[in-house]
């Protein structure tokens, strides 16, 4: 008999939600549900969490219409980094949740970087630097510039966290989304007391972080309402979930060395699997824990899919107009060089940088070279982020690409030459609700007594589309080194600019 596993994956565009089937071994239905964003010139990007939950059960509905919701076992969470969701005493949500790509709380992040003794210190302490777009920044922002709702402060959720609350009435964390805090010690897997208390010196905070679970266990089982308005069992179990960027590991089977995943989504990500913690002495590496047990070194660039919609949304193109003219310019774009720093930047740090458009004329100002430029752009920046990773120990066998953007065969190619690695995309595009999918999996076999290695379910259930394997291209691969050096040194030239103090 079939037994069905949800995997729900809400990011910042809107919520997604597959749902496995354990003998098929496929996907069988899905659904979505888009969120709005609450934005402004100042770096503030926030979400009401509610809109995630309305959200999330919209898309949860779609699916479940077409299967046999009584075959569900379990269900997986996936979601958004970083974001601070602040519950009072009662749970209710105190002030819209600051997210991932949230800068204007730049002031806050150097402050409390020098309250623990320096960036160097800092890393020493819990592996990571204080990230401008991590939780703690946010939270000294809260404390700052809203002491009323930092009074009834009770609880602090991550986004994946606070659904997996919503789901069980648990409020629990687990370390690979814990991990990108930044008061979260990665090397021991315990919240980083001296840098609560560097926040709060009353103690406090440490009253307000959830307890901790491992990866492979369960949060608790589904809300006897919500199981009666989905219409399923009623002992259905709630895997712990983890951050985006862990679980599309999972689904992606970026669960052993040698694999690279590379995410083409609003930010870019590009992560590997490890054994052991890497700490990154300059900072430029998350060291995160991943949600299988191990670790998950990662770099971020804020700009990807946002390059190019915005650049699509400036032109009135659709998706498919967008992929034609940057197919119809050569390579670099006819000279044309994008920093496409338009949500600031992580990798490297900047993130007061604005989006800069460089080498234009009277001639190569075309759509053609504009969209073009745009993919090149986000794809530079994303070599940065990769050389970070190298440059720390990791050497890929391959890129496996997921996010929007990998869609579309010719950015899929621009990856390979820019990159010098081979590049396929798993069958699901779907790759953060998938491997909630199969966590919950791992996590219901736990429950059962009858334990899987996650291993063994990525080989069974993560498939790669072999149709969408590409190569680098030796001529293109040396065409965009030189190109990528000459946008490394406009990066070097416009640093001065692109600080907190060049753009105030």
């Amino acid at each position: 008999m079939s037994e069905l596993f949800l995997g729900i994956d809400s990011g910042t565009q809107g919520t997604k939600v597959v749902i496995l089937d354990s003998e098929k071994k496929a996907i069988v239905a899905e659904g979505y549900a888009s969120h709005r964003l609450i934005e402004s010139n100042d770096g503030t990007r926030e979400q009401d969490p509610q809109w995630w939950i309305d959200a999330t059960g919209h898309a949860i509905r779609m699916a479940l219409s077409n299967v046999r919701a009584d075959d569900l076992r379990a269900i997986g969470v996936s979601g958004q980094q970083h974001g601070m969701v602040p519950l009072d005493v009662s749970g209710n949500v105190l002030r819209p949740a600051k997210l991932w790509c949230d800068t204007a709380t730049t002031k806050q992040s150097d402050a409390l970087t020098e309250r623990l003794g320096g960036k160097e210190a800092v890393i020493e302490l819990i592996g990571n630097s204080v990230a401008v777009g991590f939780t703690a920044s946010k939270i000294v922002w809260l404390k700052e510039n809203e002491p009323d709702h930092y009074e009834r402060l009770r609880t602090i959720l991550l986004p994946h966290d606070y659904i997996n609350y919503w789901l069980t009435g648990e409020r629990t964390a687990e370390f690979g989304d814990a991990s990108g805090t930044a008061y979260f010690d990665v090397r021991t897997r315990t919240w980083a007391r001296r840098v609560l208390e560097a926040i709060d010196s009353s103690g406090k905070l440490l009253m307000c972080v959830p307890r901790m679970i491992q990866p492979n266990e369960w949060v608790g089982t589904v809300r006897a309402e919500l199981a009666a308005r989905f219409g399923i069992p009623r002992r259905v179990v709630v895997s712990s979930g983890g951050g985006d960027n862990m679980m599309a590991a999972i689904g992606t089977g970026n669960v052993r060395p040698g694999v690279v995943t590379a995410s083409l989504g609003t930010s870019g990500t590009v992560y590997a699997f490890s054994r052991q913690p890497i700490i990154d002495t300059q900072g430029e590496l998350a060291a995160f824990c991943s949600s299988d047990g191990n670790w998950l070194p990662l770099a971020c660039t804020m700009n990807v899919t946002v390059a190019t919609e915005t650049i699509r949304e400036l032109l009135g193109l659709d998706i498919a107009n967008l992929n034609a003219k940057a197919a119809a310019a050569p390579v670099g774009s006819n000279g044309i060089l994008m920093l496409p720093y338009f949500n600031g930047e992580r990798t490297p740090a900047l993130p007061q940088a604005r989006a800069t458009l460089h080498g234009l004329t009277g001639t190569n100002f075309t759509p053609e070279n504009l969209s073009r430029a745009a993919m090149e752009g986000a794809t530079f920046g994303m070599r940065f982020a990769l050389d970070v990773l190298r440059r720390n120990g990791i050497q890929p066998t391959e890129i496996r690409l997921v996010g929007g953007g990998a869609r579309s065969p010719l950015w899929r190619q621009i990856v390979a030459n820019v990159f010098g690695y081979p590049v396929v995309c798993p069958i699901s595009t779907e790759a953060g609700a998938l491997g909630a999918a199969v966590q919950a999996m791992w996590c219901y076999s736990a429950h059962q007594r009858n334990p899987v290695s996650l291993t063994a379910l990525t080989d069974d259930y993560v498939r790669l589309d072999e149709t969408t394997r590409v190569e680098p291209n030796p001529g293109a691969m040396q065409n965009y080194s030189d190109l990528y050096s000459r946008y490394m040194r406009l990066d070097e030239s416009l640093r001065p600019l692109n600080t907190s103090e060049g753009t105030d």
